[in-house]
């Protein structure tokens, strides 16, 4: 219930459901659509990043008989999911808050996603508690080499633990699996321009009414049609919860992750550790090494193997500024 203060300024709470820059739209506790700005005192404790509310935050929003609306205050986080921010000056920019799990959305071919990109997504998510679903969108398009190429990637992930799904959203094929997973859940919909999900959310959510554009055929790139994150209710008679969209990530920078902590963000390459012979081993070099011998017998995979070394080389190569 809002407070009037002494200065008949009224204090709320609410939901952050839209940031479009400086403004924030929240969704008060009362019902109310609210358009806001970040109080110029406000500081989000503990935390160096662009985007100091984030969408999904519980926020605390003060307004004046004016209308004027700013938000003083944020809750604590349940979770969230991050990367390097692209403004190399800044060390991190929050993707969203507070949510029940991720869909990465992928593609073989038009565009393609690399396993890097996947990986670097996936140890992001491990670091922050957050249950990630890799969606294989497109299948309509693909040959039977990259049928072949998406079957053994799918196997890679499942082995791992990771829940993976095809779909073809322009299609409407394996959708409804979706919708199932989402019931009653704060789902993240993420991937590359290009990889379908203004499509996937006009399926989802037919009232967002998403722009959708066909890819490059020069490139095979994307093209961005989402440039801000959204918060968007599902239909009640599909069980409902909430879909986040976010425009198209062109790369995915891992953040504060130091050297010896990379290796607990692959679940399968921490498991195998337990066997190496030294505790801090970095599984490059050492003799002994059980992560090393996985890989060569074939337990844990090449390109799975291949991102740890990726990311390992960010860190020590001091890539981004440090924080300030």
């Amino acid at each position: 219930m809002s407070e009037k203060s002494a200065s008949s300024a009224t204090i709320e709470q609410g939901l952050v459901i839209r940031n479009t820059g400086s403004w924030y739209q929240v969704h008060t506790d009362g019902g109310d659509l609210v358009e806001c700005k970040i109080k110029g005192s406000f500081r989000l404790k503990d935390i160096k990043s662009t985007n100091p509310v984030a969408i999904g935050d519980r926020v605390t929003i003060v307004r004046n008989t004016e209308g004027t609306a700013f938000i003083t205050d944020i809750a604590d986080r349940r979770n969230y999911i991050v990367r390097k921010a692209s403004n190399l000056s800044k060390q991190l920019h929050i993707l969203a808050a507070n949510l029940d799990q991720c869909f990465l959305l992928v593609t073989i071919n038009y565009p393609l996603t690399t396993t890097v990109f996947i990986d670097r997504f996936l140890a992001s998510a491990e670091a922050y508690r957050v249950p990630v679903r890799l969606i294989f969108n497109k299948i309509d398009r693909l040959d039977a080499d990259e049928v072949a190429r998406m079957k053994q990637l799918i196997e890679i992930y499942q082995q791992i633990g990771y829940s993976c799904s095809q779909i073809s959203a322009r299609l409407n094929e394996g959708v409804d699996v979706l919708r199932a997973a989402m019931s009653e859940r704060t789902t993240l919909l993420a991937g590359h321009s290009g990889v379908g999900k203004s499509t996937l959310l006009n399926r989802l959510v037919p009232a967002a009414k998403a722009r959708t554009a066909e890819i490059s055929d020069a490139h095979r790139t994307g093209i961005h049609t989402t440039t801000f994150s959204e918060m968007y209710a599902l239909p009640t008679e599909t069980g409902g919860g909430y879909l986040i969209d976010t425009p198209g990530i062109k790369g995915f920078g891992t953040f504060d992750m130091g050297t010896g902590e990379v290796s607990h963000y692959f679940p399968e390459i921490f498991t195998a550790s337990a066997e190496c012979r030294f505790y801090n081993c970095t599984h490059r070099h050492e003799p002994c090494c059980a992560v090393m011998r996985a890989v060569e017998n074939g337990q844990i995979s090449a390109s799975r193997y291949a991102s740890y070394l990726n990311i390992l080389e960010d860190q020590e190569a001091g890539k981004y500024r440090a924080p300030y």
